[in-house]
């Protein structure tokens, strides 16, 4: 038998919209799959009620895959792909398998000789880059900082040297709730003349982007008090 298809489905990163963010041709491919893996269930039902699937609700099958998956369960995942049927993998937030537990899954399916469709949407990351102005053509994303004070203000450093000597831009994001206390880190321990991005609640009525030194950051505070937020640090080379 042949198998299926594994579908990679980005999600809203928030309420608004779905039009304006999910193009009509991925909502048609979605509302035909019956099988899904998804990070959060509650979240995933939310999103697809939106997209006029063709069968009822009940009658889709959602599998849980989240930082708790054992690696050794991410085959079993795939059942419904080695019976012949196409799946979709779902995101929380945004595009899977980027700062998200289904990587391991798709590298799983490579394996095994399924063919991975990436469908178009939202990727917080690459829309902060892209509105950033900072060097888009060398980049790392780190994915969260360290909560520790001490070792979160040693990877800030580390960060900010690292985009000097490569003339990188330096990508990170954090748990909402600590939005001010990282960016008082940055603050203390950048140089003024090093470029900080705050990108927050992107595509949604909110939509904050804005790039300042660090010098300009400390006269004009964020106004990002829990929202989520992505971060883009570039120290230029003079």
């Amino acid at each position: 038998m042949q198998y299926g298809r594994l579908f990679l489905i980005p999600s809203p990163l928030g309420e608004g919209a779905i039009d304006w963010i999910i193009p009509s041709h991925v909502k048609q491919c979605i509302a035909n799959l019956t099988y899904f893996v998804v990070e959060h269930p509650k979240t995933a039902r939310h999103f697809l009620k939106q997209i006029a699937l063709q069968r009822p609700i009940q009658a889709i099958t959602l599998q849980t895959l989240d930082k708790h998956t054992p690696i050794n369960e991410l085959d079993s995942l795939l059942g419904p792909i080695y019976a012949g049927n196409d799946m979709g993998l779902l995101s929380e937030a945004g595009c899977p398998a980027i700062a998200d537990p289904g990587a391991n899954l798709v590298r799983i399916a490579h394996e095994k000789q399924i063919q991975v469709v990436p469908l178009v949407g939202p990727s917080s990351i690459l829309l902060a880059l892209m509105a950033s102005g900072l060097n888009g053509q060398c980049f790392s994303f780190h994915g969260y900082l360290p909560i520790d004070k001490v070792s979160c203000a040693k990877k800030i450093i580390q960060m900010e040297s690292e985009s000097f000597k490569f003339n990188q831009t330096q990508i990170f994001i954090e748990t909402p709730y600590r939005n001010k206390k990282l960016f008082e880190l940055l603050a203390m321990h950048c140089q003024g003349s090093t470029h900080l991005c705050i990108a927050s609640n992107l595509t949604l009525q909110d939509e904050a982007i804005n790039t300042k030194t660090i010098k300009d950051w400390q006269t004009n505070l964020p106004d990002f008090e829990k929202k989520p937020t992505v971060f883009l640090l570039h120290r230029y080379q003079t």
